[in-house]
């Protein structure tokens, strides 16, 4: 059963779906990529790994153990008496740093695999959350990856957090408005972006994905990819379309999208 949405699907955006949907995003549009470019490119995807503690973190999944108050049975002396007394019990926390690891692909050469042609980012909640380390090392690779002669595809499903693709969001503003965004940079080209900028109401974009000079631009249809996701991730039997997407709609699109989930069943 496919997603009732023509688009990306809202539900997919909860916090707690996010990293499988993305893993499954990275893989098979990592799969699509190996089976269309030519014999000398292949698409490889690595990671990177970081450590965050766990208040920065803006995963449901922070791990916080408790333990058992340490009772002692030595009696405490007041300094202002000497009547014995016991402490109120406290609670004692353990908290232990997360590990992030956010995934993206590389396209290389297959005769020279250090050199990366095309970079493409998955943007993850961590990437968006203002201040926090994901953004940082994100923005630090962006910026990298914008000064060199690779080109950098930087795909934006997610409505919460801050602007964090590479054209600013002021100039992105003047040319109407969006959900979710997918953005191109070609290597060497200063400040030009290609930008495929979708509502919830449309279907993701096909997009161009460029490849070495004298080689022709790939063409990848992104909303082919996310009905896989939906598809072998099992979504349709996980999601339940009477709540609320996280985070909410836009005003302009709850009764839209109530009137779509009634009109295929899956809202009263």
């Amino acid at each position: 059963m496919p997603s009732p949405f023509p688009g990306m699907d809202p539900y997919l955006e909860h916090p707690a779906l996010w990293p499988g949907v993305h893993q499954r995003f990275i893989t098979y549009l990592g799969d699509t990529l190996n089976a269309v470019l030519p014999p000398h490119y292949v698409a490889d995807i690595g990671e990177r790994l970081y450590v965050v503690e766990p208040a920065h973190t803006i995963y449901p999944d922070v791990v916080v153990h408790e333990q058992p108050p340490v009772r002692s049975h030595a009696p405490l002396k007041s300094p202002a008496t000497s009547t014995a007394v016991s402490s109120d019990p406290p609670w004692v926390l353990t908290i232990e740093p997360v590990e992030m690891r956010e995934v993206f692909i590389h396209i290389v050469s297959v005769a020279d695999a250090s050199r990366v042609i095309t970079a493409i980012e998955v943007l993850s909640p961590s990437n968006k959350a203002g201040g926090s380390p994901g953004k940082e090392l994100y923005q630090s690779k962006q910026r990298e990856l914008l000064a060199s002669q690779t080109h950098l595809i930087e795909i934006d499903l997610l409505r919460r957090g801050s602007h964090t693709v590479a054209p600013p969001r002021v100039y992105l503003a003047q040319q109407g408005t969006w959900d979710y965004l997918v953005c191109l940079h070609r290597g060497g080209e200063g400040q030009r972006y290609e930008v495929w900028a979708r509502g919830l109401r449309e279907r993701l974009p096909r997009i161009r994905v460029p490849l070495s000079e004298g080689d022709r631009d790939l063409v990848v249809d992104l909303q082919t990819i996310l009905t896989r996701c939906y598809d072998e991730g099992a979504y349709a039997r996980r999601l339940n379309y009477a709540e609320e997407p996280q985070p909410p709609l836009r005003a302009s699109d709850i009764e839209w999208a109530h009137e779509l989930l009634r009109a295929q069943g899956l809202r009263g």
